[in-house]
């Protein structure tokens, strides 16, 4: 009988839960209502300030309360932004993609309608707007390049996230990484299986390091034993380059 393996005690929550004390709470647009549909509402940029295990910064927005927004690049306080689908199509602004130009660079983008903010929200990230459909879809460009198509009556925000550049330097030291993680989780250092002795890891044991049998598994495997490449359609590297149709 092996040990209880990293992966199950994970599952239990403990002392690998997320470490949530000093965040800013969700950072989303506003709640759709009649003055974003039909005209625009207008916020001031009261602060912008850092959130624990978030590489992009946020900015505080008092409009009628005050709202929790990714910032934008070139977001600075005391700047104004206006919220709604007559809003102009400046930095920061929030508007539905419909009213966007094909091209704009946008980020924070709603996947559905009213879910307030989904998709390129990270430090640097940004979508671009390839094409509006006559059916009332949009087709957009991920960061990862893929393409999606999204309702156009969904928001975004316009210009790219700040706190760009963020992985550019290298961390150089273990230090770093120890912080970086502390303000996240309890995922570092992070041991390999094929390092572990054979009670503690399916990979463990045998003389040099090496994991003895195929790394993927299946998804019906038992708690202990599913490790690896988890219902694998694939494996290795990914050869040639890959052809989408942009229409």
């Amino acid at each position: 009988m092996g040990r209880v393996v990293r992966a199950q005690r994970k599952g239990a929550g403990s002392v690998f839960k997320a470490h949530t004390v000093g965040r800013k709470g969700a950072a989303q647009f506003r709640v759709q209502d009649y003055s974003e549909r039909h005209g625009y509402i207008r916020g001031l940029v009261k602060e912008i300030v850092h959130d624990p295990g978030r590489g992009a910064p946020l900015a505080k927005v008092y409009k009628l309360r005050t709202e929790t927004f990714i910032a934008t690049e070139g977001m600075y306080t005391g700047q104004f932004v206006y919220c709604g689908k007559k809003a102009s199509l400046n930095i920061g602004n929030v508007l539905p993609v419909s009213s966007m130009p094909e091209g704009t660079i946008i980020c924070n983008v709603e996947e559905k309608a009213g879910d307030r903010g989904a998709l390129a929200r990270t430090s640097g990230n940004y979508a671009t707007i390839i094409s509006h459909g006559e059916d009332g879809k949009t087709r957009v460009r991920m960061p990862s390049g893929s393409k999606k198509i999204i309702p156009s009556t969904s928001r975004a925000s316009i210009g790219v996230v700040a706190g760009g550049g963020r992985i550019d330097k290298p961390l150089l030291k273990a230090g770093r990484a120890y912080f970086r993680a502390k303000a996240k989780r309890n995922n570092w250092p992070r041991t390999r299986g094929v390092a572990m002795n054979p009670v503690d890891h399916p990979h463990g044991g045998g003389n040099h390091q090496h994991i003895g049998k195929a790394s993927t598994i299946s998804r019906s495997a038992p708690p202990g034993q599913k490790i690896g490449l988890i219902a694998a359609r694939r494996t290795g590297l990914l050869r040639g380059t890959k052809k989408v149709k942009d229409q």
